[in-house]
């Protein structure tokens, strides 16, 4: 599962639980998705109220069942394990309410950079690296996924192809050069919930995805 799925804010924790916090969005932004990115978290909801939980609540009861309750593992655990669902449950409901679906295919052919674009730059050491532009809640560094409000994808965003931008590092300033940009084509959207179509854009002027 995407790393980027299993931290939660920490205002859902509970002390001690030690749980990682997600970034939490910009104040006065809105939460950019991918549609497939949209679809995986509706889903692992989805699973976590129809499958999970149930399974949890049965085992909880059945453990109270079996002696001191101090002293079952079985019931210590799932008790852990049901807080945990609960905190994931709200998280999720919490970030699809306020989900704004932004399609990337809808920029495709274009040489711009905006929100889902995937864009391979050169370093001022000539290096190439390629990444994808994604939402807080579904950017997957593993995949080579940045979150649209990472240094790298501020620096990017509303360049061109030929376009050299600066980038702010720790180590000091940096010049990079956008070599190709690229957009999913319009009908690739094979992992996407179409029962879940909010894939208005926002409005002019908002600052990630532009027009």
């Amino acid at each position: 599962m995407n790393k980027a799925f299993t931290k939660e804010p920490s205002g859902d924790e509970d002390e001690g639980d030690g749980v990682p916090e997600l970034p939490p969005l910009p104040p006065g932004t809105r939460n950019y998705m991918t549609p497939q990115g949209y679809a995986r978290l509706r889903a692992e909801l989805m699973s976590l109220l129809d499958m999970e939980r149930p399974k949890m609540v049965e085992v909880v009861s059945w453990a109270a069942k079996n002696g001191d309750r101090s002293e079952n593992g079985d019931y210590l655990y799932g008790k852990k394990r049901l807080r945990e669902i609960d905190r994931r449950i709200r998280f999720l409901t919490k970030r699809l309410d306020i989900a704004e679906v932004a399609d990337p295919s809808a920029h495709h052919g274009r040489d711009q950079v905006f929100f889902g674009a995937t864009v391979t730059y050169a370093t001022a050491r000539g290096e190439e690296r390629t990444i994808t532009i994604k939402g807080i809640d579904e950017a997957d560094s593993l995949a080579g996924e940045v979150s649209w409000i990472a240094p790298i994808a501020r620096a990017l965003l509303k360049a061109r192809e030929g376009d050299e931008v600066t980038l702010t590092t720790p180590g000091g300033v940096e010049k990079i050069e956008v070599i190709e940009v690229r957009y999913p084509a319009p009908n690739d959207r094979s992992t996407a919930d179409p029962a879940e179509d909010q894939r208005s854009q926002p409005p002019a002027g908002d600052p990630p995805p532009g027009r």
